[in-house]
Formats: structure tokens, C-alpha cells, sequence
């Protein structure tokens, strides 16, 4: 028996033209493509665009040479744009993480998390050896040595921090969430040597910085969600609690993104505008640093602008 399509309310036996016809008026206009387009990638052409007029916005602004009361007020809605991010890390974090370790079968948790850490283990260090690399050949920095001296007004920055030191606050930080812990060093005397000199021993001390430590967050609520799991039909009533903390999270993510595109134009614009006393000190550290590397140049060039005058003295 022929199939018969239907075009227009009526029926029409099926042909080679008449598919073609069909597919034809199938097939979206090139107008609706665009609007498909505009629909699926708004956020992402108003946030580009966003960078673009702050970057506009703020070469105008710079040379306004506003007070840095002005300079603040044209930075907060900026400033807002990055306190809402912040606002929304913990409990993005610590819900996703908690519902995603408690939905995971504790039997093959073990053999999944030895594949992520592999993962982890080998995208680290192939990133750390791109870095290596890029930072012998670009030398990023050079110069810059000299923003930590007097002259510029700024204090010394001390990096003398052993790498025991490093690894032990690492571990030390990965189990406390509510501050990050720092090594810091003082010099204590204990004793005199042979010739009355007092001899100092470098002793490190402990220090707490305020701050959200994710690191510490993450491994809690990895934790936390494998107990929850654990616990069978005592722990669900909570990971519902979390699976809808989770949800309700990502509708104020939704939000937030698009307050992006009207805070990062104004964010991308203060940043331009307070440029000019980064270059500012950039130049003298670069000056400096010339002066600092190049002793025998300089010497030189003194040495030459004197002589027309000490050979006009011997004359």
C-alpha cells in the first residue's frame, strides 16, 4: 500500500519531490538559526561584551583622575560581583561534594577515588612541568625583585620557608576548615659561641590566618558524605536535606550569572582605572633593577662622561 504524507491538510502520495518539499519546510530559516544561537549563547555574548564595554568604560574613566573615594564607588558594583561569589562557595562546595559522595556506592568508592587521585597525580604534574618550563624560558619576574626594597616605600618580603614546613601545613590545613595555618620563623638565642657571640637558632612558629580554607572543606565533605552513606536509612533523611540544599544552590548560581555581564564591566573597568601606579612602580623596579644588574654599564658611562673633562684639565 503507497504512504501518503500530508501537506497543507491535504494528502499526498509520497514521491521524491514531495520528501524534498518536506524536508525543505523542515528545515529551520536562517533566522531562526539566529535566534536559536542568540537564545542558547545570551549569557555567554553579554558577558563577553560586558569585558569589552569595561574595558571601554575604564580608558575613559582613567583619565577623569577621579578621587579614590570616586574610584570606589565606580568599583562597587565590581566588588559586589566578587562577594557573591564568595558568598556562594561554601555552600556550593560543601552540598555538591556531600550529595556526590553520598550517591556513590561505598564498594566502588575505593577503586573511583584511586582513578581520580591518578588523575589528579598526573594532570599536577604535567601542569607543573608545563609551568617549570614557560618560566625558564619567559623568566616572568625579572626585576620585579626590587618592589620589595625601601625606596619604594613597601616592606620587605621574606620567602625563606622550608619545604618540610610547607608539606607539614598542607596536612595541617587539609583538616581544619575554619582558618589556614602558616609557618612562620623567629630567631631565639641559645647560647655563645667561642668568641662571646651570641648564636640565634631559627624556631618555626604556628600562625593562623582568617579565611575559608577549601582545602580543609572538601576533604570534610567528602568525609562527611561517605558517613552519611554509611549510616543506610538513617542518613537519608539528610542527604535529601543536601541533594536540596544542592538544588536550591544552583538556582542562586543561575541568578548571580546573570549579574555577571553588568558587574564584571565595571569590575574589568576599576581595575584599568587603578593600573597607573602598578606601572608606575613596574618602571621603577625595572630602573632599579637595570641599575642593580648592569654596576660595570654604569660605571662605564660615568667613566666616559668624565673624560672630555679630565683630558681638558691635563691640556
Amino acid at each position: 500500500m503507497e504512504k501518503k504524507s500530508e501537506i497543507n491538510g491535504h494528502a499526498v502520495a509520497n514521491s521524491a519531490s514531495t520528501d524534498r518539499i518536506l524536508e525543505k519546510s523542515a528545515q529551520p530559516s536562517s533566522r531562526e538559526k539566529l535566534m536559536e544561537f542568540l537564545r542558547k549563547n545570551l549569557l555567554v555574548i553579554m558577558t563577553v561584551s560586558g569585558v569589552l564595554v569595561g574595558v571601554g568604560l575604564g580608558m575613559m574613566v582613567r583619565n577623569m583622575n577621579l578621587t579614590k573615594a570616586q574610584m570606589t564607588y565606580f568599583a562597587f558594583p565590581g566588588e559586589m560581583l566578587l562577594r557573591m561569589l564568595k558568598m556562594i562557595i561554601l555552600p556550593l562546595v560543601v552540598c555538591s561534594l556531600i550529595s556526590g559522595a553520598a550517591s556513590l556506592d561505598t564498594r566502588s568508592l575505593g577503586k573511583l577515588g584511586g582513578i581520580a587521585v591518578a588523575y589528579f597525580l598526573v594532570t599536577t604534574l604535567i601542569a607543573s612541568g608545563i609551568g617549570v618550563a614557560l618560566a625558564f624560558i619567559i623568566k616572568p619576574g625579572v626585576g620585579a625583585g626590587a618592589l620589595n626594597t625601601n625606596s619604594l616605600g613597601l616592606e620587605s618580603v621574606s620567602s625563606n620557608k622550608e619545604t618540610t614546613d610547607s608539606f607539614l601545613d598542607l596536612a595541617r590545613t587539609s583538616f581544619c576548615f575554619t582558618f589556614q595555618y602558616a609557618t612562620d620563623y623567629k630567631m631565639v638565642a641559645v647560647g655563645n659561641d667561642t668568641n662571646g657571640t651570641i648564636l640565634y637558632q631559627k624556631v618555626p612558629i604556628g600562625t593562623e590566618t582568617d579565611g575559608m580554607n577549601i582545602l580543609g572543606l572538601v576533604l570534610f565533605a567528602m568525609v562527611f558524605g561517605v558517613a552519611l552513606k554509611k549510616l543506610g536509612e538513617e542518613g537519608e533523611e539528610l542527604i535529601r536535606f543536601f541533594n536540596a540544599f544542592n538544588e536550591a544552590t544552583m538556582v542562586l548560581v543561575s541568578w548571580i550569572m546573570w549579574y555577571i555581564p553588568f558587574g564584571i564591566m565595571f569590575l574589568v573597568g576599576s581595575k584599568i582605572v587603578e593600573m597607573e601606579d602598578v606601572v608606575l612602580l613596574v618602571t621603577m623596579a625595572n630602573v632599579q633593577a637595570e641599575e642593580e644588574t648592569s654596576p660595570l654599564v654604569t660605571h662605564q658611562n660615568k667613566a666616559l662622561a668624565a673624560t672630555p673633562e679630565a683630558i681638558e684639565s691635563v691640556l
